[in-house]
Parts: structure tokens; sequence; C-alpha cells
């Protein structure tokens, strides 16, 4: 599982898989290469790196965090 948190910090999202989940653990989207695409399959963002950005002007959106084993954090 790897977070994706904001500029300011805040997780808004996670990533299981390639498949994007919100903080509801709704599926909003997937990881395909380089990009963030919606549930239709339309790319939302750009992945370069752990950084993720808008396609257009490449606004920051924010970052992927590293790779956690959920396992670790279970009660």
């Amino acid at each position: 599982m790897r977070g994706l948190v904001d500029r300011k910090g805040e997780q808004f999202a996670y990533l299981i898989g390639n498949v994007l989940y919100t903080m509801d653990d709704e599926p909003s989207g997937r990881l395909e290469g380089e990009y963030i695409l919606d549930l239709a399959g339309k790319p939302t963002w750009r992945v370069v790196g752990d950084g993720v950005y808008a396609i257009k002007g490449l606004e920051t959106i924010g970052y992927l965090t590293e790779e956690r084993n959920e396992n670790l954090y279970r009660d």
C-alpha cells in the first residue's frame, strides 16, 4: 500500500497494487504507467517518480509515499 499525500502532507487517497482508493475505501481510479486514470480510463494526473502532477501545467497535486506492508499495522 502507498499513500497519496497532498502538498500539505495530508493523505487523501491510497494505492493497493495499481488501484487508487479514496479514504472512504471507494475505488476511484488506477495507476497505469506514468498516469493515474479515473474509473472511465481517462488520464487524471501524471506520475513522475513519486510526484503526482496535473496533466496540463504540471501543477503539483502531491506525492506517493513509499510502499508499506499494511499487515504490520493491523491489530
